[in-house]
């Protein structure tokens, strides 16, 4: 509402100049009937005003009446946008080099981030040095497998604080807490130093940064459907984000500045970090300079500490809206581990149900609604119609969830669908993609994958949980906050009861 109300206002004052403007733009060289159906636009504006302030919802509904592949001009801007697996499938899978481009929204334009970010530079040499440099070093098995000792010790210190709240009675913030302990593996991965601490309230206010980036990133911003005023920031998005930005990198700064003197001293940790100073003496084409390392830690800890503790919240919350499934769940736990012997990432296997509850979560609230916006980088057709060169692609993630043919009951949390039928979160089957497919897919997966099976096990191996004095399972408030991510409006609040 709040973006409608900023946009009729706007318009009112600037309407003879946006038509000068429309004039101006003209009309494109390719032949408007060539495109996907989709709704009539109005003068200037287009489709905008069907958008609203969850488009995720909003366009999945538009996709019922004029079908998964959809067209939409946002203002200047034209729009196709993907709501079916089978359509995505030629997007992300049969022609992934075509649609590899990137539509950049320009509030993350700020710092000159998206020049640099693995996240949103186009595919080239040096996003392809920066990706194999998070395979190689983050992400892949044998670097995952040496640390996990530290995600082990991660985990026991977030049972132990909840231990504490659960002797003195006091409820937990799921959200907060979880996403404090993904902060500090990852701080602990990179920098070999915890960031925040499970004490203190400095990590809601690190996470309010990076959920206040996400919302900026993501949020409806006239500067991306009338380019040619993305110079004015006419909404701010830009400058909040630029500010947003210097705070973490301020934090970056830090750490970089400690370690570059403790190299001096001779006391180097060879963490991710150390990994980075050293390419900046190697001698190749690559250059890994101060500001490439700053953008790619801001990607890692926005994308890796959001997405997993989220995902955590929303599986808690579920759960504790279904008991039945919260003590199948426990009961599978117990029964393959016990009660006393510490959960391991070799166990997420052996725990079918678990990983069935956690494909539901993220087939319900997947991390992202939609995916990074691409960008066509050459005319190509799309199933039976013409997408031309520069269209800004929309994934709809969300909607996928919540088709009612691929999904019987879409809007029921149900984990047994996934003991039904083997379908693979990691882009192969494209009904549940919640990091994407093809050539950008989160790189971080393998790395959420065992941090989000293991907190969630973990959480409910050693406690019971129940909604704070009052409250009943239909009362956990599911309100989404949209933005890049999909997170919890309403924080999920919970009592731990250890058990025995």
């Amino acid at each position: 509402m709040e973006f409608c109300g900023m946009l009729l206002l706007w318009i009112s004052v600037t309407f003879p100049f946006l038509c000068l403007l429309a004039l101006v733009a003209g009309h494109r060289s390719h032949s408007q009937t060539l495109l996907p159906p989709g709704p009539r636009p109005l003068p200037v504006v287009g489709s905008l005003f069907q958008i609203g302030n969850k488009p995720h919802q909003s366009l999945a509904r538009l996709a019922k009446t004029y079908g998964p592949l959809m067209t939409l001009r946002l203002g200047q801007v034209t729009t196709i946008v993907v709501s079916s697996p089978e359509v995505a499938r030629e997007v992300l899978q049969m022609k992934d080099a075509v649609f590899s481009g990137r539509s950049i929204p320009d509030a993350v334009r700020a710092l000159g981030h998206a020049d640099v970010s693995v996240a949103w530079q186009p595919p080239a040499k040096q996003w392809r040095s920066l990706r194999r440099i998070c395979n190689t070093e983050l992400f892949n098995s044998q670097t995952l497998d040496a640390h996990q000792s530290l995600r082990r010790q991660k985990v026991q210190e977030l049972l132990s604080y909840i231990s504490d709240r659960s002797l003195k009675g006091l409820p937990v913030d799921i959200g907060r807490v979880v996403f404090t302990t993904s902060l500090n593996l990852l701080s602990r991965t990179i920098f070999s130093v915890d960031l925040v601490d499970l004490h203190s309230e400095s990590s809601q206010e690190f996470k309010q940064v990076v959920l206040e980036i996400m919302k900026e990133a993501g949020g409806s911003n006239l500067s991306d459907f009338f380019p040619r005023l993305a110079p004015i920031d006419l909404q701010g998005r830009r400058r909040r984000l630029t500010a947003l930005f210097e705070k973490l990198q301020d934090i970056l700064d830090e750490q970089i500045n400690r370690r570059l003197q403790s190299k001096e001293e001779q006391q180097a940790s060879k963490d991710f970090l150390e990994v980075l100073l050293h390419r900046q003496v190697q001698q190749d084409n690559f250059k890994m300079d101060r500001q490439v390392m700053k953008s790619l830690f801001m990607d890692l800890f926005a994308a890796g500490t959001d997405t997993s503790s989220s995902t955590v919240e929303w599986a808690m919350a579920e759960v504790l809206r279904n008991p039945r499934c919260m003590a199948k769940a426990r009961d599978e736990v117990e029964r393959v581990i016990g009660r006393e012997k510490e959960v391991e990432e070799s166990d997420i296997g052996r725990l079918p149900y678990l990983q069935a509850v956690v494909k539901e979560t993220f087939r319900l609230h997947p991390p992202v609604p939609f995916l990074l916006p691409r960008k066509a980088e050459s005319t190509v057709e799309l199933d039976g119609y013409t997408v031309p060169e520069g269209t800004r692609v929309l994934v709809n993630v969300w909607a996928f969830g919540r088709d009612g043919e691929a999904w019987p009951e879409p809007n029921e949390f149900r984990p047994e669908r996934f003991l039904e039928r083997e379908v693979d979160f990691r882009g192969r089957d494209m009904e549940l993609i919640p990091f994407g497919a093809g050539c950008r897919i989160c790189p971080g997966l393998p790395l959420a994958f065992r941090m989000v099976h293991l907190m969630l096990a973990s959480l409910l191996q050693k406690f019971e949980w129940k909604l704070p004095d009052g409250m009943g399972p239909r009362d956990v408030d599911m309100t989404e906050s949209f933005g890049v991510t999909l997170a919890k409006a309403v924080p999920l609040r919970a009592i731990a009861v250890s058990i025995g």
